[in-house]
């Protein structure tokens, strides 16, 4: 859509969008968000897998900002016996104004029992959700209503526990960098 809109040209046909071969053992889908249609396949990715997460999940991303629906999602998923935790970027952030509208909002999932942590060692960056330690998703999208409605962006799903284990493993590493925000320190 953007190369039309820039050049006013087409592009189609098998020589630009060849055929898909099997690439790799994983079955994946595409989840874009895109500010034209103001609809947010990836806000809804993002909340039916909270919602239907049933004993875990893990997000790791750096401009982590839900908005009351977000937070009341993980709140529920609490109540109901899943284990939450959040790994956002800490000090070294390049959006310090995304880092405040983070860390202010971290109350209500604390007192619900959501684990958040910062990680402290470089500026993390990376964007995913393991749940159940079934099924991720992973790619450019911010847990934030920009991400969500406004800016394109694109995350892959993939259902592979073997896949999510390696991501857990890697949530798991990284915790080794972080500081836990406990709700008294907050």
């Amino acid at each position: 859509l953007r190369w039309l809109e820039t050049t006013g040209e087409m592009i189609s046909g098998p020589a630009y969008f060849p055929a898909p071969e099997q690439a790799g053992a994983l079955s994946i889908h595409t989840v874009l968000s895109e500010p034209e249609t103001r609809s947010s396949p990836a806000r809804i990715l993002y909340f039916l897998s909270i919602m239907s997460a049933r004993k875990s999940i893990l997000i790791a991303n750096p401009y982590f900002v839900p908005d009351d629906e977000a937070i009341g999602l993980m709140r529920e998923a609490e109540r109901r016996g899943v284990d939450v935790k959040v790994m956002v970027a800490g000090d070294h952030n390049d959006q310090v104004l995304a880092r405040r509208n983070s860390s202010r909002l971290y109350g209500e999932l604390l007192e619900a029992g959501v684990e958040i942590y910062e990680y402290d060692r470089t500026m993390m960056h990376h964007k995913y959700m393991v749940c159940d330690g079934v099924w991720t998703t992973v790619g450019t999208i911010n847990f934030d209503n920009l991400s969500f409605a406004l800016n394109d962006e694109g995350n892959v799903g993939v259902y592979d526990r073997a896949f999510a284990a390696q991501l857990e493993q890697m949530f798991q590493r990284d915790l080794g960098a972080c500081n836990r925000i406990e709700l008294e320190e907050w």
